[in-house]
């Protein structure tokens, strides 16, 4: 592989050729092969490109990378599954530290643990775990990386049973702002391992995570069920109603959205705006019928679709409807309660959706997600019963400004001072940082990243500034 210095490149031709000579891995640059698939993410809002993309196949390589943007000054980009919605896990001119090489897993079913590489996706882990009838709570959408997920909170189908991800971590080890390695867990380094559940990548790179697991399938009560998009009104008010009588195990969300052409829907509904409420039972097969049936009897049901699924085939089901290389903007509210307000706002955005791709989620929060107390983890908000994320999505360029801005508008209507979440924020804003996390929360993590990241090397996300 050449080395030779690039007219953009921040780092030294000898420097580099050092560094990439010591790679267990490799170092891709700009005009090499390989370059622009391994510079691109998902989001296709942001086209960026690295000075130097260093693919990495162990803890070594990342303590190199590490080292390297210390010593040099160079602005550090880190990517798991590479789905930031902010752009975060790419970067211009800078260094980009890639994991997603890194996707060994281990199971243990006898204590019901498993330990993943933190370049793993949601599928990964789940066809692992699922070998064992376990599964611990992953994203919606099984291309996400289990990493950031994890770090900004994770919420996912099994939240209301089993917690959000990062109620589950056990362990994780990680490489800090001075390229040390360290391992973080209620016994060990535990201030560090409550700001790793619910700070994001702040305080440096998790190369590692252990996750307590839960008996989930191989087979639940999935699925989604539809409605006209002018009963609105209707479906939302039933839908909070079914929601405060919900057991644990059942996890739902709204979707207002606009009717994808697949073939469990009418064609005369195709590209027409549309409710869908989705639902995953993680209890009981034999009572998650009698569970989900408010759900599924909201108004006018045009399409039901919920039935006994593999747990990993509905981890997968929305996947094709998020393809990569598309625009992406999200921006988030958390809601304590959801009052008539609330669903006025939610049913005239709904009204307003700016394109077929467009969406807002709803999701029912509670159960033991709320069972957590405030000040365990960094993802502190747990009294707050609904979160609402505005998705903007467009195929290109045309007519994404717009459509963000019709975002915005949303979350504005929803509450000005409403919380947001980390993990569904799509641009970096300290406002939006300080909404994340009550005060006491912040101030708390700001002293963290003194300890461990004083010059604010990990940048590159939801920003917690260092004061020292």
């Amino acid at each position: 592989m050449t080395t030779t210095q690039t007219a953009s490149s921040p780092i030294g031709s000898a420097t580099l050729a050092e560094f990439t000579a010591g790679l267990r891995g490799s170092a891709v640059l700009p005009g090499e092969p390989g370059y622009d698939q391994a510079r691109s993410i998902w989001n296709g809002a942001h086209d960026r490109h690295p000075a130097v993309i260093a693919q990495c196949a162990g803890v070594a390589d990342v303590m190199r990378t590490v080292d390297l943007a210390r010593s040099e000054g160079v602005p550090l980009a880190v990517r798991g599954g590479g789905h930031s919605i902010p752009g975060f896990s790419t970067i211009d001119g800078g260094i980009l530290l890639d994991l997603s090489q890194m996707t060994g897993i281990e199971v243990n079913p006898d204590d019901r643990t498993v330990t993943a590489q933190a370049g793993c996706t949601w599928k990964d882990l789940d066809a692992e775990t699922q070998q064992f009838g376990l599964a611990v709570t992953g994203g919606l959408v099984s291309s996400t990386g289990i990493a950031g997920f994890t770090t900004g909170g994770g919420i996912g189908w099994l939240m209301r049973k089993h917690g959000l991800a990062c109620d589950n971590l056990i362990r994780a080890d990680l490489v800090t702002a001075d390229g040390q390695f360290v391992r973080a867990s209620a016994d060990e380094n535990a201030e560090l391992f409550w700001g790793l559940r619910g700070g994001g990548g702040n305080f440096g790179v998790v190369t590692s995570f252990e996750f307590q697991l839960h008996e989930v399938g191989p087979t639940v009560l999935s699925g989604l069920v539809f409605y006209p998009a002018q009963e609105a009104e209707q479906v939302l008010a039933g839908y909070r109603a079914a929601c405060a009588a919900a057991p644990d195990e059942l996890t739902t969300l709204v979707n207002l959205t606009t009717a994808p052409p697949v073939p469990f829907l009418p064609e005369s509904v195709h590209g027409t705006r549309i409710i869908g409420v989705g639902g995953c039972w993680s209890g009981d097969p034999d009572a998650g019928e009698a569970a989900t049936a408010p759900f599924r009897a909201l108004g006018t049901v045009i399409s039901d679709v919920f039935a006994a699924n593999p747990y990993a085939g509905w981890q997968q089901a929305l996947d094709p409807l998020w393809p990569r290389g598309i625009h992406n903007y999200f921006r988030s509210a958390f809601l304590p309660a959801l009052d008539d307000r609330a669903l006025r706002v939610l049913a005239e955005s709904f009204a307003t959706l700016p394109g077929p791709l467009a969406e807002i989620h709803l999701q029912h929060l509670g159960g033991a997600v709320g069972r957590v107390g405030a000040q365990d983890t960094a993802y502190a908000l747990r009294d707050q019963e609904f979160i609402v994320n505005v998705i903007a999505r467009t195929p290109d360029a045309n007519g994404f400004e717009q459509a963000t801005d019709w975002a915005r508008g949303v979350t504005t209507a929803l509450g000005p001072d409403a919380r947001a979440y980390v993990n569904f924020t799509g641009e970096s804003d300290p406002a939006l940082v300080l909404a994340s996390y009550p005060p006491q929360t912040h101030r708390r993590l700001v002293e963290l990243k003194n300890r461990y990241d004083p010059t604010n090397l990990f940048r590159l996300n939801q920003n917690i500034v260092p004061t020292v």
